[in-house]
């Protein structure tokens, strides 16, 4: 007999949850003094904040992508539309 999986039912968005996450890796980042620790805990801040913004981006329809992401659209297909 296979195991069921584990459902989970979410309360918030996928964006929310993002946000959130990138919050509180700020909020760690800022207690900590410089050093590796803080700067891979500004950078995981840094990636949920841009996958927040790639999801919205991703789920409406007809819209232009967010300026980080244009600039690396134009250079990955020059030319094409």
């Amino acid at each position: 007999m296979s195991e069921r999986r584990r459902q989970v039912t979410h309360t918030k968005t996928f964006t929310a949850r993002l946000m959130e996450e990138a919050a509180k890796s700020r909020e760690a980042a800022e207690r900590l003094a410089p050093g590796t620790e803080r700067e891979l805990l500004m950078k995981r801040a840094d990636q949920a904040e841009k996958a927040a913004q790639m999801s919205d981006w991703l789920t409406k329809p007809n819209t232009a992508p967010p300026p980080p992401l244009s600039n690396l659209l134009k250079a990955v297909k020059p030319g094409v539309a």
